[in-house]
């Protein structure tokens, strides 16, 4: 019988190494491309990787969802920003018993895709990740790569269960949560300050944001006020979580996250999931989150103009 077929919806530095990965592994993965499809198409896939190089010379690469057809597993990992386009984008790739996991960051993109799809159809993929799109196929992957997968308000299933083991067998470093919701609120402790600093710092990498005793204080100060929202939902992390993700960050270097990558490229930023989302959350069950809100507030004025 033929093994399950898999969309990447998203082909930027998270689509491409992870669907890379389990295409190599010999699944049977379709990607779905726009700006590299060409390039994608004639030369295949190349990751560099701290856990191990690899390329994908022959890719099953797409300009449409009609062409791919239905599928059992359609990974997301289209920006936030572009979620009004998933509706028409998903639907040609859709069957009964098909499960779409969104890899993207922030809050509120399983309850977007459950409004459209049912929340029978949809899980989530939490990816702690330092991973860029180094130019049009490559994406150099250069610490972590745990991908925590749950289901939307449910145990994660045994079609969850299936794709998990998939990853693990190609080489990803894969577990399954019954409680996406709190994964979510923990990625974001990382997400809120480190992605958000760099851009309101002036452009500046995780390294400077920790070489810095102010900025290190202002990092740990936001971690605190995402815990607190995160508990008033009544998703508990442990306080030592911050020194935790502080110490993981301090070997990445000169790392820039996504979101300041895609600022200095002049692209759309993820405010509101990342922090615009968070931020109402978190108020409107009674968090004081007073740094986080001043940070929202700030990157919504920086980015108005891309």
């Amino acid at each position: 019988m033929p093994g399950p077929r898999i969309a990447i919806v998203g082909c930027g530095a998270i689509g491409l190494y992870y669907g890379g990965r389990l295409a190599r592994a010999g699944h049977d993965v379709h990607f779905l491309l726009r700006s590299d499809y060409e390039h994608v198409r004639d030369h295949g896939i190349r990751a560099t990787s701290i856990h191990g190089d690899f390329e994908v010379a022959a890719v099953h690469a797409h300009t449409d969802a009609a062409s791919i057809g239905p599928c059992d597993y359609i990974l997301v990992a289209l920006k936030a920003i572009a979620n009004e386009d998933l509706p028409a984008l998903l639907a040609p790739l859709l069957k009964d018993a098909s499960l779409i996991v969104t890899l993207q960051n922030g809050l509120g993109n399983e309850e977007f895709l459950a409004g459209h799809f049912g929340s029978e159809r949809v899980a989530g993929g939490l990816c702690f990740v330092c991973i860029n799109r180094t130019a049009p196929g490559v994406v150099d992957h250069s610490a972590s790569g745990l991908v925590s997968l749950g289901e939307l308000d449910r145990p994660a299933g045994e079609r969850l269960r299936t794709l998990d083991a998939m990853m693990r067998a190609s080489g990803i470093e894969s577990r399954t949560t019954d409680d996406l919701a709190r994964e979510r609120w923990r990625k974001l402790v990382w997400n809120v300050p480190f992605n958000g600093l760099s851009i309101a710092a002036g452009g500046i990498d995780v390294r400077a944001i920790l070489a810095d005793p102010g900025m290190e204080a202002l990092v740990r100060a936001l971690m605190a006020e995402v815990i607190a929202g995160a508990a008033a939902l009544g998703h508990r992390l442990p306080a030592s979580l911050i020194d935790e993700q502080v110490e993981i960050t301090r070997p990445m270097r000169a790392y820039k996250p996504s979101s300041l990558i895609d600022y200095l490229a002049s692209r759309p930023v993820e405010v509101e999931a990342i922090w615009g989302e968070p931020f109402r959350r978190a108020t409107a069950a009674g968090a004081e989150v007073p740094r986080l809100e001043m940070l929202y507030r700030l990157l919504r004025a920086l980015t108005a103009g891309t």
